[in-house]
Order: C-alpha cells, then sequence, then structure tokens
C-alpha cells in the first residue's frame, strides 16, 4: 500500500471515529518514513485525540509550533537524553530534517546524548547508558524483585524437599 493510500485510510478511520486503528497506521507510516515530518505531527494530532500530552509531545517535539506542556511531558516521560533519542525514532543524519528548526533539536537531543554517556552517539546506534546496562532504574528494581521471588520459591520447593526426605529417613530407620 502506498504512503497516499496509507494516509486516505487514516483520514477514513478518523472519520469513523477509528482512533486506534489511525494510530496505529500512522506509527507504522512514522516508522517507514522518520524524516517525514508532517506524518510526525499528523501521529502527535491523534495522540492529542487520545488525551496523550507524552505521547502528543513526543511526536510534535520537532516543530516549532509545539505545544510547551506536551513538550514538558514528553521530557519527563523520557527523562534522559538517551530515552529521547530512542523515542524520537530518528534515523539519519539531522540534515535530512525538513525544518532548520526540526534540524536544531535533533542535534540538540544528539548532543545532550553523547554529553550523557561520555562520548559520539549516532542515531543508529544509541546505547542502553554509560555502562551499557539498562537505562530503566524501574526494570533493573522489577527484575531484581522478580530474581528475588523465584529464589524464594526454589528455596521454598529445597527446604519442603530436605523436610520429606528427612521425614522419609526417619520412617524407614527409626
Amino acid at each position: 500500500m502506498t504512503l497516499v493510500d496509507t494516509l486516505a485510510r487514516v483520514e477514513a478511520d478518523l472519520a469513523a471515529g477509528r482512533i486506534p486503528m489511525a494510530r496505529q497506521r500512522l506509527r507504522g507510516l512514522v516508522a517507514s518514513f522518520p524524516q517525514d515530518l508532517s506524518l510526525r505531527r499528523r501521529l502527535g494530532e491523534v495522540y492529542r485525540l487520545y488525551g496523550e500530552p507524552a505521547e502528543a509531545g513526543r511526536w510534535m517535539y520537532l516543530e516549532a509550533d509545539r505545544d510547551p506542556a506536551e513538550t514538558y511531558a514528553f521530557e519527563e516521560r523520557y527523562s534522559t537524553p538517551l530515552r529521547r533519542m530512542r523515542a524520537l525514532a530518528w534515523r539519519g543524519p539531522e540534515s535530512l530534517a525538513g525544518t532548520a528548526f526540526a534540524a536544531q533539536q535533533l542535534a540538540a537531543v544528539q548532543k545532550a546524548g553523547s554529553d550523557h554517556v561520555g562520548r559520539p552517539v549516532a542515531w543508529a546506534a544509541i546505547p542502553l547508558d554509560r555502562n551499557g546496562e539498562p537505562e530503566d532504574d524501574r526494570n533493573s528494581v522489577a527484575d531484581r524483585l522478580v530474581g528475588a521471588g523465584v529464589a524464594v520459591v526454589v528455596l521454598g520447593f529445597f527446604a519442603i524437599w530436605v523436610v520429606g526426605f528427612i521425614t522419609f529417613a526417619r520412617w524407614l530407620w527409626p
């Protein structure tokens, strides 16, 4: 399906009130055409219909007329430069941006990401963080809690096995 056909379907979905389908189609288009600022803008508008300011801010981040509250919500949700780089889903050099403002925004985010890890960061190879560990502390805490839960369950089964073995041994040798 061509870009024009997909955009026509997006408009038909929106007219019919199928906002989730329109959002899904636009996400696919942005993934296929990441340098097309008009697609990003349209996706931001759809997220605005959803009432999701952080996602609207994400997709409107490269627009000069973006809403400051949405931009703030985006920057709060994606709190580090590397998270913002990944969230923007840009591919290629900043020079491919359609406007000077977008190129400036992309360069600023990339510079902040490079400063964050202490070395140059390319859009095509965004690291996890300075040490190669997951950047999201909540995920590492959740992973540790899951690991601790698994350890408790394993220790519980082992304890039951030991008690069962002792009981069996006492039955055999009174």
